[in-house]
């Protein structure tokens, strides 16, 4: 089949053979037994599998694509999928078809309305570096790659993501709390999720998650944390509980805002100080008045 798919490198490849394969695919529920008979298969025949799977699920036939058709229509193959995460010998095969099927809306949006959704919040923890890299890219592949979906996700879902998110970002594991915090930058900061940032900025919580953080061993989570952090701060609607906190703790933060590490590699170090150095001021200046800040 990956012959047929994908040619032996002597013949030219016949695209109406490839597209005819992927009808009888699944016209035949050969894509089911791809996907259920994995665990069973050895190495090579894994990652064969994903070669054809790769081919066939980008395969257009008339005005529809039949592979990922047949998916959404079988959607117990991507909860199959996201289970074998925790079966060590094949989760990163199920982890680049999962990030296959993500390309598509459809799919991304069923994965994401699932229950085996919550299930990628203890993948990214597990202790298996690999695997846990591997779910956090998937993680962050249905996050980001269909914005507008995400972003009513994210509406539709705010406080149960972000209750869980949390647990992330004040996790023991170094490397779960500098990623997701990285991640959760990045997510709030898209275009299209404007309105869940300023929702985000909010919840005094979520400020006190960031005041922790700031105060991390690690330099590189007290820069990330502080990204997040001046959102809060330069928020010019701020909640009284915002205030009444940031004023609560302003010489702690001061404090720790004036030592926060700038020098790092690639990053304009001169522009980071310079939004410290506002951030300060903000505080300084601030009083218990609500929105007393320009």
């Amino acid at each position: 089949m990956k012959q047929l798919l994908s040619g032996n490198g002597e013949a030219e490849l016949d695209p109406n053979q490839v597209s005819q394969v992927a009808v009888e695919v699944c016209k035949d529920d050969l894509l089911s037994l791809f996907v259920l008979k994995l665990p069973t298969l050895g190495w090579q025949a894994r990652k064969d599998l994903g070669r054809c799977w790769c081919i066939l699920l980008s395969q257009k036939v008339g005005s529809s694509y039949c592979c990922v058709d047949y998916i959404d229509n079988h959607v117990e193959l991507l909860d199959f999928l996201i289970v074998c995460y925790n079966n060590k010998e094949i989760a990163l095969n199920c982890g680049n078809m999962l990030r296959e099927c993500i390309k598509y809306p459809t799919l991304a949006k069923y994965i994401l309305e699932s229950t085996s959704f919550e299930l990628f919040f203890t993948y990214v923890e597990l202790p298996n570096f690999d695997i846990a890299s591997d779910a956090l890219a998937t993680f962050k592949d249905l996050l980001t790659r269909h914005e507008n979906a995400v972003s009513q996700f994210l509406s539709s879902n705010f406080e149960q993501f972000f209750d869980r998110y949390e647990k992330l970002l004040t996790s023991a594991n170094y490397v779960t709390r500098r990623q997701s915090l990285k991640f959760l930058s990045d997510l709030l900061l898209e275009s299209p999720n404007t309105h869940i940032m300023k929702r985000y900025i909010l919840e005094v919580r979520y400020l006190k998650i960031m005041m922790e953080l700031l105060q991390d061993s690690s330099k590189n989570i007290q820069r990330s944390a502080f990204h997040v952090f001046k959102v809060f701060v330069a928020n010019p609607n701020k909640p009284q509980e915002v205030i009444d906190t940031l004023l609560k703790n302003r010489d702690i933060l001061v404090m720790r805002l004036s030592n926060l590490p700038t020098s790092k590699g690639g990053e304009d170090e001169q522009q980071l100080e310079e939004e410290r150095d506002l951030i300060i001021q903000e505080i300084e200046s601030m009083s218990s008045s609500p929105n007393s800040i320009s």
